[in-house]
């Protein structure tokens, strides 16, 4: 007899709060404002979701100077390097930014540890928007370490008073590794005052750790330039699943990686809406996993404000419109 086929569905998964925050952001712009509302770089790192705002009316740009002047520009939720808001201002730009706050916290230890004399070595991944933007910040007191083995080369100019900072969305194993071979070779590396790995980051890897041991196949949601999706393919193999594979939607699943499957752990990254999983569910049901088991390892309930400068307009506009009623 056959082994019954069951899904083990991770939680947390899914929209974190940055992202719904960025997301809303840009809604409700183009609610207020009107279309085009114009997107410095993906809103989130999600095929779906950028396609969705796209229809509404969202255009998405790889630099400023795309944008015409005077118009309407959201900053993504990975944030930006000062330059990029001098840019804004002096073209006369209206910006609304979607900076998640976690990262905002990042860029603000970034300028404190440089104005107190710090060589701070931050890990993370080149090339990574959320990276350019801190780096951007203290450009002259920042070197970027990706991992453990660029740990070990890394030339440091300045020994006497160093620290670590991180890219928000990485793999918690990893950055430990990687800090563990900076404490190695600088001793007196001193820590942050929290860590900067974000909570769902975190969150959703430690919930696919509960699961991946028990599973021969996990199916993490997202899409391959988001950094906490390809994490938690990592994770998942490294917690001991048979295989793991990242999809964007239910289309890319093959059915030969089921082949001999009889658990499958399904999970989404943070910028991943619901709706995307569910389709994955139901297609996994079309094929004898029936049984889902929802595996819960952490409950989140923060929520993040919208940017000041979009709540005071909506506010503005709600007055006026009581005004004239």
């Amino acid at each position: 007899m056959s082994q019954a086929k069951k899904v083990l569905l991770a939680a947390p998964r899914g929209y974190c709060a940055g992202v719904d925050r960025a997301v809303v952001t840009v809604e409700k712009s183009l609610d207020l404002y009107g279309p085009p509302v114009y997107v410095r770089k993906q809103i989130v790192h999600n095929k779906y979701v950028v396609h969705a705002l796209e229809e509404r009316g969202a255009i998405f740009v790889d630099e400023l100077d795309e944008v015409p002047e005077g118009a309407t520009v959201v900053f993504s939720a990975h944030g930006v390097a000062p330059s990029v808001r001098d840019e804004a201002a002096d073209r006369g730009l209206k910006t609304i930014d979607a900076t998640c706050p976690l990262v905002t916290k990042v860029h603000h230890e970034a300028k404190r540890f440089s104005h107190e004399g710090y060589q701070i070595l931050l890990v993370g991944h080149e090339g990574h928007e959320e990276v350019v933007g801190t780096m951007g910040v203290a450009p002259d007191s920042m070197i970027l370490v990706e991992d453990a083995g660029d740990a070990a080369v890394v030339e440091v100019p300045q020994h006497e008073k160093l620290i670590w900072l991180s890219q928000t969305t990485l793999s918690v194993d990893e950055t430990i590794s990687t800090v563990g071979a900076l404490k190695e070779r600088f001793p007196n590396l001193v820590s942050p005052p929290s860590d900067d790995i974000c909570y769902a980051t975190q969150n959703r890897q430690s919930a696919v750790k509960a699961i991946a041991e028990r599973c021969d196949v996990v199916i993490v949601v997202g899409s391959g330039n988001s950094s906490n999706s390809v994490r938690l393919v990592e994770v998942a193999l490294h917690g001991g699943a048979g295989a793991a594979y990242r999809v964007d939607s239910a289309d890319e699943l093959e059915p030969e990686w089921f082949s001999s499957a009889s658990t499958v752990g399904l999970t989404s990254g943070a910028s991943v809406p619901e709706i995307l999983v569910t389709d994955v569910l139901t297609w996994l049901a079309e094929r004898g996993f029936v049984d889902v088991d929802e595996v819960e390892t952490a409950e989140e309930t923060l929520v993040f404000a919208l940017p000041p400068e979009l709540r005071r307009d909506i506010k503005a506009t709600r007055a006026a419109e009581s005004a004239g009623a």
